[in-house]
């Protein structure tokens, strides 16, 4: 009897990605498995370091140990306020072949070309500078070079990359973790919010489209209210996301 072949698409979400990881614990506590990872931003991160061999208590304890807004992480002459570039030597401590080939499951990075405006899915080649494109959050990180093109946020283009795993797995986990907030007027005062806001209608109506495509679909609402850096709510929403996919899962 042939086994079944699981595929998991990891949205981006920032803070939120570390849902995933709950729902990565409540998978291989029933048994799953997934071969197949697929995933943009902080879900691209999370998937890079599982299809690296990492559990998900090593990745969740880099979460915490790691300093993001630390003062020599910020750029200088660079459009963002963290320099991208300076987590390389970190996320290769984590990701030591450097390469998609050296990795024990098979990965697809979305990342946005800001040049041309088009999605890429990376899935082979070099690793580390293509995760970390993968999460240059506009504004917060700068953008990477890679090739003499300079490349950011997945989740501007494709914030829920099912797409590769569509030929490949059996069942598809999605793993949703940038739920749409329902905003009051008085909250979008100013041209930052409207923008913002702008921003995330996008995705989300991009993103819904593809939840048809899931077998397993992992959306807790419940992360409507973390903010994309509240760093001090790691474990809040690790929780959210194992008692969400445990909850599906039964």
């Amino acid at each position: 009897m042939e086994t079944k072949k699981y595929g998991m698409a990891l949205s981006g979400g920032g803070v939120r990605g570390i849902a995933h990881l709950g729902v990565i614990k409540a998978l291989e506590e029933h048994g799953i498995f997934p071969e197949y990872i697929a995933g943009a931003s902080a879900g691209a991160i999370v998937g890079a370091f599982y299809a690296a061999g990492h559990s998900w208590e090593e990745i969740l304890h880099f979460f915490k140990s790691t300093s993001m807004f630390s003062w020599q992480n910020y750029t200088y002459r660079k459009p963002g306020i963290l320099d991208t570039d300076k987590f390389e030597h970190l996320f290769a401590t984590y990701l030591p072949g450097d390469s998609f080939a050296s990795l024990t499951k098979t990965l697809f990075v979305s990342a946005t070309d800001i040049e041309k405006g088009k999605n890429v899915i990376w899935k082979e080649g070099t690793l580390v500078r293509k995760v970390l494109a993968s999460a240059a959050f506009p504004m917060v990180l700068s953008p990477v070079e890679i090739e003499g093109t300079f490349y950011a946020d997945g989740a501007i283009t494709n914030n829920f990359p099912v797409e590769p795993l569509l030929p490949l797995c059996d069942t598809i986990i999605g793993s949703y973790v940038s739920p749409l907030p329902v905003v009051q007027p008085g909250e979008l005062t100013n041209s930052m919010a409207v923008l913002e806001r702008a921003f995330k209608i996008g995705m989300a109506v991009q993103s819904e489209k593809k939840f048809p495509h899931c077998d397993i679909l992992i959306a807790p609402h419940q992360l409507n209210e973390v903010g994309t850096f509240s760093m001090n709510r790691i474990d809040e929403v690790f929780k959210i996301g194992y008692e969400a996919a445990t909850q599906q899962l039964q």
